[in-house]
């Protein structure tokens, strides 16, 4: 399919942690953004935030995304959609209760496009590293070939004593497979193509309606809580980590990806490196030396990260840079100054 750099993309769970950020950069682009939110109470804080660009952001209510047809009107006269409505947390008590929306979510969106979306020309949807890393015993470099069937099996096999951890990264697998199996089953039908990005953890600056730190989103609870409450113990610092991008460049990689013709039909690992929470510690203390020094026996040279992602397609093709840990953290608590949480 062809570049897409005009005209309106729809935006599901427009109101998120990340999604806020791609509706920005959509907007800032010269896109027109339809955005669906849970319930209408979500809209004032969008239409406030995006004030400046008056009828070109539209807010629709879609309750329940796991219901056949939930997007039978919000797909209608878009021309791109980004898809990223879909749980993260990690206070499941069943696996289903994370695959069901995630899986179903997905199925319910293409289902809509494929019969309603008559102008659509890519589809994008948000996975994550989850549905590609796993974790083993020894340290292994994965790409965008790799799949996680171990949270799959985990979430399969225990049930209701899977861990809440496998339960969230079997539900980002199931739903991305199902994404393309969808795609290849429907070859023919459809007008439309496929991106999927997969990002690590991810930090940065928060954007969408929060009030307090307790009630930030989970990856910037914890960034929070460890960097600016100074709550980690020194085992917990050198040795608790994984992969990572910033929040505005996860939001670029989903906003290029409609803009670049060779993006279609493709699988992108989105991701800027490795940590250990020692490591943001050392970044932030750049910009403020007197957060916690946190674990000062820490050698990042000894640090070793099982898990590694190794790929420069998102870069090569997509043409992304990314910020840095120092950059991130700057601009972290510079956020977090601007709430009056620091």
């Amino acid at each position: 399919m062809p570049a897409i750099k005009s005209g309106k993309v729809l935006v599901t769970g427009s109101n998120g942690y990340i999604s806020v950020w791609i509706v920005k950069l959509l907007l800032e682009a010269g896109f027109s953004v339809r955005g669906t939110i849970r319930s209408s109470d979500k809209a004032a804080y969008l239409k406030t935030l995006f004030a400046s660009y008056g009828d070109k952001l539209e807010l629709v209510v879609v309750k329940d995304i796991t219901l056949p047809g939930a997007f039978d009107e919000a797909v209608k006269g878009v021309d791109a959609i980004e898809h990223l409505a879909s749980p993260f947390h990690m206070k499941s008590t069943h696996p289903d209760d994370m695959i069901i929306p995630a899986v179903q979510g997905t199925r319910t969106l293409l289902q809509s496009a494929l019969q309603h979306g008559t102008n659509v020309k890519r589809i994008v949807i948000t996975s994550s590293t989850a549905s590609i890393g796993e974790f083993l015993d020894t340290a292994k470099v994965f790409t965008e070939d790799d799949w996680n069937n171990q949270s799959e099996r985990e979430a399969k096999e225990k049930g209701k004593d899977c861990s809440p951890t496998h339960s969230y990264r079997a539900s980002k697998t199931l739903a991305e497979k199902e994404a393309w199996r969808f795609v290849e089953e429907h070859q023919g039908k459809i007008d439309w193509d496929l991106v999927t990005i997969c990002p690590p953890y991810v930090y940065g600056p928060v954007l969408q309606d929060v009030k307090s730190p307790d009630a930030l989103n989970t990856s910037m609870a914890s960034w929070y809580d460890y960097i600016v409450e100074g709550t980690g113990d020194d085992k917990t610092l050198a040795n608790v980590g994984g992969g990572w991008v910033d929040v505005r460049d996860t939001a670029a990689a989903h906003v290029k990806s409609l803009m670049v013709e060779a993006a279609g039909n493709k699988r992108f690992l989105n991701s800027a490196g490795e940590y250990m929470w020692q490591d943001w510690i050392l970044a932030a203390r750049k910009t403020d030396s007197k957060l916690t020094p946190g674990n000062t026996a820490y050698d990042p040279e000894k640090a070793v990260h099982l898990i590694r992602f190794g790929s420069t397609r998102v870069q090569d093709i997509l043409g992304l840079t990314y910020h840095t840990k120092e950059e991130t953290a700057r601009d972290c608590l510079a956020n977090f100054r601007e709430h009056g949480w620091y």
